[in-house]
């Protein structure tokens, strides 16, 4: 299960801790600067949430985890159905980055497209400004660009 996680080195904090923490804050929707003291600080755990994101450690051990609950269950893989929806949400006071008007539902703020398959795991998200029409942004959520950002052939 840990596959798609450096383990490469000893480390102070065990990589368990430090995924727990990220899920912790992620959960909770606290600031990094508000995590318990029961964790690693917060400048760790955070640099190893940034540092994963970027190189694609979060979505690789997402996908992973998928396909061993996707298992566990007697499932195939890939999954053969899958769900797609967006949501538009207030933006929190003070947040002014990718902000938009969805002048459907007069929400100011971000929108998210979310794919699903049939148990409910999450296999991709797109977040955006909401002023952005579903029908072109959807579709990254479906075909994600390449990582060096050219289309797949």
């Amino acid at each position: 299960m840990w596959q798609s996680l450096p383990v490469e080195r000893k480390r102070l904090y065990s990589l368990r801790v430090i995924v727990d923490a990220i899920f912790y804050v992620l959960r909770v929707g606290s600031q990094w600067r508000n995590l318990p003291e029961s964790f690693p600080k917060w400048e760790l755990v955070y640099y190893y949430f940034r540092k994963w994101q970027a190189d694609g450690t979060l979505e690789r051990l997402n996908f992973s985890l998928n396909i061993k609950e996707r298992e566990r269950q007697g499932k195939v893989n890939p999954p053969s159905l899958m769900n797609i929806d967006s949501q538009s949400v207030k933006a929190a006071p003070f947040v002014s980055e990718q902000t938009g008007v969805d002048g459907n539902k007069k929400i100011s703020g971000r929108k998210r497209h979310m794919i699903t398959d049939t148990l409910g795991l999450v296999w991709g998200v797109v977040v955006h400004s909401a002023n952005k029409a579903d029908g072109a942004l959807a579709e990254r959520v479906v075909a994600p660009p390449a990582p060096d950002g050219e289309n797949p052939g």
